[in-house]
């Protein structure tokens, strides 16, 4: 991860969560340090949306999260299926959240978006443009962190690879830290500094080029899984 003299902004140690009498995640630990972005991999039923709900507060747990004081929190949701089923424009989806209409423009310009979007009804427009309307909504409020659960749902492949990207760049202009979900291995060697391979517990987490190997992406999945090592940017 990164330097020491970088500040930690969420520490967790031991962190068991159980939800209806079975364990969903058990004995994990680590540190999140500003400006990082940290991966989430595993299988699906491997505990991540929980993870990141936990986080958040919404489940209980044992063990200790300890967020920096004073931390903002974003929370891009894997789907709010919600609100494509009722007749709400951008703008009144936006509304919802602050009236503070040079804010939304604000954020519409960073998210690549004119004021036009704000007339359209959400359940009008594509999933990629939906995607971006939700990292907004999560922008609000100029969050430190921010959560982020599966940005490829939902998005053909030129598209997720935009999303992605697009999240990098607003780490960077930023200065945000970000702690994303994903089940794609050239992701998380592209842009994560820090991978938890989570099934229930952890598996192996560390520096991506460092913990994952095909035995280890085998274990994680139980199968043997395509090594995406070659994507790697150096």
């Amino acid at each position: 991860m990164l330097e020491n003299s970088v500040e930690t902004i969420l520490s967790v140690k031991n962190l068991e969560v159980v939800l209806n009498k079975e364990k969903i995640i058990s004995n994990l630990s680590f540190e999140l340090k500003q400006g990082e972005t940290l991966t989430i991999l595993g299988p699906n039923g491997a505990g991540k949306t929980v993870l990141l709900k936990t986080l958040l507060g919404f489940f209980p747990y044992q063990g200790e999260i300890k967020w920096r004081a004073d931390v903002k929190i974003g929370y891009v949701p894997q789907r709010v299926p919600f609100v494509r089923d009722i007749p709400l424009s951008a703008e009144e989806f936006f509304e919802l959240k602050t009236k503070k209409k040079e804010e939304i423009k604000e954020i519409l310009k960073i998210i690549g978006f004119g004021t036009e979007i704000l007339k359209k009804n959400i359940n009008e427009i594509s999933s990629g443009q939906y995607q971006r309307i939700l990292i907004a909504w999560a922008l609000l409020g100029e969050p430190d962190i921010l959560l982020f659960d599966e940005p490829i749902s939902g998005i053909d492949i030129s598209g997720k690879e935009t999303i992605y990207q697009f999240l990098d760049r607003l780490k960077k202009e930023r200065g945000l830290t970000i702690i994303l979900v994903t089940h794609d291995l050239s992701v998380v060697y592209k842009f994560a500094d820090y991978v938890i391979c989570l099934n229930k517990c952890p598996v192996c987490q560390g520096a991506p080029k460092e913990v994952l190997s095909p035995e280890t992406i085998s274990q994680l999945y139980g199968q043997e899984v395509k090594f995406y090592e070659h994507y790697h940017q150096h």
